[in-house]
């Protein structure tokens, strides 16, 4: 009878989770995370503002920039309500309703961020494996196009998330393992049968992170086979690092992504401490390094950024 009456009880909230032990010092613990997200928002601000004023930048691999500095500033908006109302405040609570708007955010952005990469690697591939054809391949209108495209392919493959959650009832604890929602940590929470939800989630995370990555490999495959096949040593390492920080966006944004879903969906026992850990790398890291890594690789970015200092 009592797990009748538990299947039928639909709570009306979900308690987040801070860093468990640390309460006394969550006041004390909010700095770092308010100057995280300050510094963040402030270079990629700074990012869209130079791009945009500077004429000389409006080509195709500062317009990629632009976008994932947009999607990075998206993703920090999207996290700040939740992260900080329980380190400042000690909010723990947030609607079921709240919760399924915000991993709607959360994972739209994930994957336009993924395809944002998957453009930079594309547009790397076509500046040193086709350099001749690189401004009539690339035009202002055909990159509208392509980031078109994958924004409306994120929302149209995330938007039935909230619903497919909306259906099930929530009669277990409600506490998530971390200071926002995600997809994958919600469903668990459901008393019914989650199968669709594992199966629909795990599609949409092969077909759009999943491909994109894959794509981003190949391309990296066809510029080092590129790269390699120059006569001159000195012109294949000034080739090779027009890529790294492009490298360096992938692996801040792959690495604690995979990390973390195969924690989430296998790892059951693993440590509570390092899960939370990892979902904070996994937010808080690449919108606060990107702008530093593309600032002091890019020669013409980072002398707009001191000239406007200077003023």
């Amino acid at each position: 009878m009592s797990a009748v009456n538990d299947t039928n009880f639909n709570s009306a909230v979900f308690l987040l989770t801070g860093i468990p032990g640390q309460e006394d010092v969550y006041l004390w613990i909010s700095i770092p995370f308010c100057l995280v997200y300050v510094i963040s928002i402030v270079g990629n601000s700074v990012i869209l503002f130079i791009i945009k004023t500077d004429p000389n930048l409006h080509e195709p691999m500062y317009i990629f920039l632009s976008m994932l500095a947009v999607t990075d500033l998206g993703l920090l908006i999207a996290t700040i309500p939740t992260i900080l109302g329980i380190f400042l405040f000690n909010s723990k609570e947030i609607s079921v309703d709240a919760c399924f708007a915000q991993l709607f955010f959360i994972h739209s952005l994930q994957c336009i961020e993924s395809s944002v990469l998957l453009l930079m690697a594309f547009d790397r591939f076509v500046a040193i494996c086709n350099p001749l054809r690189y401004a009539a391949i690339l035009t202002l209108q055909r990159i509208v196009k392509m980031g078109l495209v994958f924004v409306l392919r994120s929302v149209a493959l995330i938007f039935p998330l909230p619903f497919l959650l909306k259906r099930y009832q929530y009669c277990r604890a409600n506490i998530l393992s971390h200071s926002y929602c995600l997809h994958q940590e919600v469903m668990k929470m459901a008393c019914s049968d989650i199968t669709v939800n594992n199966i629909y989630g795990l599609s949409v995370a092969i077909s759009t992170m999943g491909l994109d990555s894959l794509l981003i490999f190949l391309s990296y495959v066809m510029i080092l086979k590129t790269v390699l096949s120059i006569a001159s040593h000195a012109e294949c390492l000034r080739a090779l690092n027009t890529c790294v920080s492009h490298l360096c966006a992938v692996l801040l944004f792959y690495i604690p992504e995979i990390g973390l879903a195969l924690i989430h969906r296998f790892g059951n026992n693993s440590s509570h401490l390092l899960q939370i850990i990892l979902g904070y790398v996994y937010r808080l890291v690449p919108p606060l390094i990107h702008p530093i890594v593309y600032s002091v690789k890019s020669k013409h970015l980072r002398a707009r950024i001191i000239r406007v200092f200077i003023k």
